[in-house]
């Protein structure tokens, strides 16, 4: 991790454009001795610029691989496009192919509308394996409705077909490159006549042989007006094949053939193009110029589907792992487990390259790998880590290697951006809340209620634990102290109460949380009394109505219909009447009437009848 910014990692495709593509991008990446050739052929009977007779593509074609026998294949990609939308299914030699993804773009033509263009690829890694050099023959590309049916590609001469192989090889007397795939669908024409790509965090250790290739489809020979492709500033070329004003001319840099009629496979040297220490390539291409002989804009139209670069690399790449993590209850250590790895490098790893920890971005501790590790190879490790009192106890713990405590590295490496992993740590002695249905009760005055607390137990898988105990707090709970001595009756005078449940395990214990909640409960109303002064029964007892339904008022009434009792929370009846002619008195033994107004909005007044007994 290095200040120095290095390895093909990211493309950037900078772009203005009327139609739909994909954006050329990584597709895969080989750090060793590693080199590249590819073959194909065209579908195409001739170039479609030059011949108008014909509109349909070929059936077949044919294309000899040749990789050198001390070489070794390690990955093969089939590329086939043509006009249209995609035919997924195609053969290679006997073998059906399906396509992994498929690529479209867009061509606006003033006259016919949108044309669609595709491109397709499949990994035939193992096809190519198994066959090794023979002839290859590609067959069953078929677009035919798709020219029948659009007549505006044969009418804009933009219909062709074709397909590559790219095959990645590595051999021991190669350098050590960095091979980097970039594949996609893009497209220049009248419409868009320029495109800048930038292939950012190159590193260029060594310029020598260093190259660059395309596959590009559709391109004329005889079109070939403002047309330019350039490196960095520079316009390049690979003359007589490809001259520096006709890039995309339907050649073949690998057989120097120049029928590869509306396809191009073309390399090119680009040591002198870069320089050691370049960190960004810049790719420009351009079509379309002013005819003079018509005094009309000619254009090529040109789609790149893959670039592929090959460069000298020596470097190692550091990468980590965290292969498991241990913590134990009641202690805010961490044990960690750790693999550094040199996996995706053209160079050893040295020694001593350091490793820092981190929990939410604060250091909490360093290591460093011990030995050099080889291409390809890895160490593990280990580290006990004492988390700080004011790091929560679910954090988030991030490693790196080649870090030296600072967020520096001392390692110049193949790709900076892949040195840390990341993993949510939880700390076992503050276990996440678990929420549990509420309990409910009735409140028995000044919203004060007696809860059995056992029940809450209902909702949880006992078995699993070896015992509960009762809190009024968290901090109780986790300090395992001022237990709930008697929860199957335990009283609550504030609503809503929450009380912490712990549950102990085998190595710690888990936390439920239960909320209490009083409630009014409906009063319960007696059918007589007998206001005798005996200190029994009294008054009219309501039960459930006092310090409960504190706004409540209790009207009482003669068999007449009088009104002759008035009360409410501090005026219980005593059988006396307070409203009417026995004013002050005990009004006489008999069936009197009550209407409650409870006025709470979750109750409806009540009525009834009382016997008053003297």
């Amino acid at each position: 991790m290095g200040n120095l910014r290095y390895t093909v990692l990211i493309l950037v495709v900078f772009i203005q454009t009327k139609g739909f593509c994909q954006d050329i991008t990584l597709f895969e990446q080989f750090n060793g001795r590693y080199d590249y050739l590819a073959i194909g052929n065209t579908l195409n009977q001739a170039e479609n610029n030059l011949d108008g007779s014909f509109c349909e593509t070929l059936p077949s074609s044919q294309a000899s691989l040749n990789v050198d026998t001390t070489s070794t294949i390690v990955a093969a990609y089939l590329y086939w496009a043509g006009s249209g939308t995609g035919d997924m299914e195609v053969t290679l030699n006997t073998t059906d192919i399906t396509a992994d993804d498929t690529y479209t773009v867009d061509y606006i033509d003033p006259f016919q509308g949108v044309l669609t263009y595709f491109s397709c690829y499949a990994d035939v890694t193992d096809q190519i394996l198994t066959e090794g050099n023979i002839v290859y023959e590609f067959s069953n590309l078929d677009i035919s409705e798709t020219l029948t049916t659009i007549t505006g590609y044969c009418t804009t001469r933009t219909n062709f077909a074709g397909w590559s192989l790219y095959v990645i090889y590595e051999n021991g007397s190669l350098p050590l490159n960095q091979v980097n795939l970039f594949q996609g669908l893009e497209i220049i024409n009248r419409n868009v006549q320029e495109k800048t790509i930038f292939l950012n965090n190159v590193n260029v250790l060594d310029n020598e042989n260093a190259k660059i290739g395309f596959l590009a489809w559709e391109g004329d020979n005889a079109l070939n007006y403002g047309e330019s492709l350039s490196i960095n500033g520079n316009l390049i070329s690979n003359p007589p094949l490809n001259l520096v004003d006709n890039a995309f001319n339907g050649t073949n840099t690998f057989t120097n053939a120049s029928d590869f009629y509306n396809c191009d496979l073309d390399v090119y040297g680009i040591e002198n193009n870069i320089d050691i220490g370049d960190t960004q390539v810049e790719i420009k291409l351009t079509t379309g110029a002013i005819d003079p002989n018509t005094n009309t804009l000619r254009a090529d139209l040109i789609i790149i589907n893959n670039i592929i670069t090959v460069l000298n690399s020596q470097l190692p790449d550091a990468t980590i792992t965290l292969d498991d993590y241990f913590v134990n209850c009641g202690n805010r250590t961490v044990d960690l487990e750790y693999t550094v790895f040199n996996t995706n490098s053209t160079d050893p790893l040295p020694a001593n390259t350091p490793i820092a920890f981190y929990a939410e971005d604060q250091l909490i501790g360093q290591s460093e790998t011990l030995a050099s590790i080889a291409i390809n190879a890895s160490e593990s490790g280990t580290i006990t880590l004492q988390i700080p009192d004011d790091i929560p106890n679910e954090f988030l713990l991030t490693i790196n290697v080649d870090d030296d405590g600072t967020g520096t590295g001392i390692v110049i490496e193949i790709i900076e951006t892949n040195n840390t992993t990341t993993e949510v740590v939880t700390l076992i002695p503050l276990p996440e809340v678990q929420n549990l249905p509420p309990l409910n009760a009735c409140d028995i005055g000044f919203n004060t209620a007696v809860y059995d607390l056992l029940q809450a137990l209902d909702a949880i898988d006992a078995s699993s634990y070896i015992g509960f105990s009762f809190f009024n707090s968290i901090e109780n709970l986790q300090q395992n102290s001022n237990e709930i001595l008697i929860p199957e009756a335990y009283q609550s005078s504030t609503t809503p109460e929450t009380v912490f449940i712990r549950a102990e395990t085998d190595v710690c214990f888990d936390i439920f949380q239960l909320v209490l909640l009083t409630e009014n409960c409906p009063p319960h109303i007696p059918d007589g009394f007998s206001p005798n002064d005996d200190g029994y029964n009294d008054h009219f007892n309501i039960q459930g109505l006092y310090d409960i339904f504190d706004n409540h008022e209790l009207l009482i009434y003669n068999r007449y219909g009088t009104l002759i009792f008035k009360g409410d929370n501090d005026l219980k009846w005593y059988g006396k009447a307070n409203h009417g002619i026995n004013h002050g008195h005990i009004v006489p033994s008999g069936t009197y009437f009550y209407v409650l107004h409870l006025n709470d909005p979750n109750f409806v007044s009540l009525a009834g009848w009382v016997y008053l007994n003297k």
